[in-house]
């Protein structure tokens, strides 16, 4: 049986074309596919706070100690979802809604982890500032998320 590993060398140009306009394709779709899941699990995400706020709180700010809310709900979510639910992120969640009770105010180009680190924001101009750099420009998106990290740590410098 003859090889094939003469057909990857030096292609013919109209099948090298063919071969880059699908793998562009293929990328476009696939990050557009990366998106449409962030997008969905940040409302999950922001859902899930509501509800700890709304149900399991009665609307308060902090859910009753004696409880044990979050510790039973984290249980049971990694239980059947994984360790996303553990109880820090739960009261990530949670944060999530109180800060953005707005649906409107949660957007889709900012994924999960670009929320959590803007929750440590506690000023909002200076969180809502943020918030608007990640969103403007993607090609800068790893130097603001640097940025944001060193406000997070000045911030919390200042406060101890």
């Amino acid at each position: 049986m003859k090889s094939n590993n003469n057909l990857n060398k030096n292609p013919p140009e109209e099948v090298q074309t063919l071969y880059s306009a699908i793998r562009e394709t293929l990328l476009s779709y696939r990050n557009q596919a990366y998106a449409s899941v962030n997008s969905a699990m940040v409302q999950a995400y922001w859902n899930i706070g509501r509800l700890i706020v709304e149900h399991e709180q009665k609307g308060n700010y902090r859910a009753d100690y004696g409880k044990k809310t979050l510790q039973n709900l984290s249980a049971r979510l990694k239980k059947e979802f994984g360790q996303g639910f553990d109880i820090r992120n739960l009261r990530n969640m949670r944060l999530f809604y109180i800060s953005f009770q707005k649906r409107n105010a949660v957007r889709s180009e900012l994924s999960w982890t670009h929320y959590r680190i803007l929750l440590r924001i506690e000023n909002t101009n200076a969180r809502n500032w943020y918030m608007e750099e990640c969103i403007r420009s993607v090609a800068r998106r790893r130097r603001t998320n640097g940025q944001l990290h060193s406000y997070v740590r000045c911030s919390l410098q200042k406060r101890r």
